[in-house]
């Protein structure tokens, strides 16, 4: 691959992971708007990896409690922060782990991946964004995340697959809409990625293991560090902004790509 092509494929994952615009949605515009190929999966599990290094390393403390409870958890005994930390991951993750095994096995997920469905999504979700952020309390905290709310953010978490809709941003949605507060509920928000990135990279990385040589890994190696660097920076500026600043710029952002894209699909 070339290397701007590198650079570019990693930078817009990193970027836009954690951003509530949809990664998944500007990988996938990426080939069909400026004529590249295809990233290929392989280097799709690369920069997913990235950006899983870089909200481990931003999130360490809370990484680390999750770590020391998730013992606890597994067994049943939810009586430390850990403890109900990793259980509510756990809990979050399992709605978007059995959608997106019944998208892959059954090849829905290749028919959603268009211009057209991106467009509804970025436009519609970022509405739903302006609409949950404007209207929701700020009266939870991240202490306050138990598995009722872990249940209901998994289920709104499980609408990310479909492409252009944005984990982070449907998330955060779902967070506002149970009224934590903006920094709290993109706290929890990213803590839920870790699972998820994790459960995806699986599923791809079985599948291209065999397929990777040389050239390639090196390639992917690239990619993953220059992810994690660009995630790394996106999510310190984001949660500092977060303190003054709401979600209408990532909606007015949304907005206007969901109705350019509309339009070119509309008129082709």
């Amino acid at each position: 691959m070339p290397l701007f092509q590198l650079i570019l494929v990693a930078l817009i994952q990193g970027i836009t992971e954690f951003l509530p615009v949809s990664s998944s949605g500007h990988l996938i515009l990426l080939p069909g708007l400026t004529g590249l190929e295809d990233q290929g999966q392989v280097i799709d599990v690369a920069v997913h990896v990235g950006t899983l290094a870089a909200v481990m390393i931003y999130f360490r403390g809370d990484v680390r409690e999750g770590l020391a409870g998730l013992p606890r958890a597994l067994t049943g005994r939810v009586d430390t922060p850990g403890a109900r930390l990793a259980m509510g991951l756990i809990v979050a993750t399992i709605p978007t782990v059995l959608f997106g095994a019944a998208l892959h096995f059954t090849g829905l997920s290749d028919g959603l991946r268009s211009i057209t469905v991106i467009g509804w999504t970025m436009l519609g979700f970022g509405l739903v964004l302006y609409w949950a952020d404007q209207k929701g309390a700020a009266v939870k905290q991240a202490g306050d995340w138990g598995l009722r709310d872990a249940l209901i953010m998994g289920l709104w978490q499980m609408l990310a697959l479909i492409p252009g809709t944005s984990r982070s941003g449907i998330t955060i949605t779902g967070a506002r809409q149970l009224g934590y507060t903006r920094e709290d509920g993109a706290r929890i928000a990213m803590l839920m990625s870790i699972p998820t990135i994790i459960a995806s990279g699986v599923l791809l990385g079985t599948e291209v293991a065999l397929d990777a040589n040389t050239a390639l890994m090196r390639d992917a190696g690239i990619a993953a560090v220059l992810a994690l660097v660009s995630a790394l920076a996106a999510l310190s500026l984001m949660m500092r902004l977060l303190r003054s600043v709401s979600f209408t710029p990532y909606v007015i952002y949304r907005v206007i790509l969901g109705i350019v894209l509309l339009t070119i699909a509309y008129s082709s």
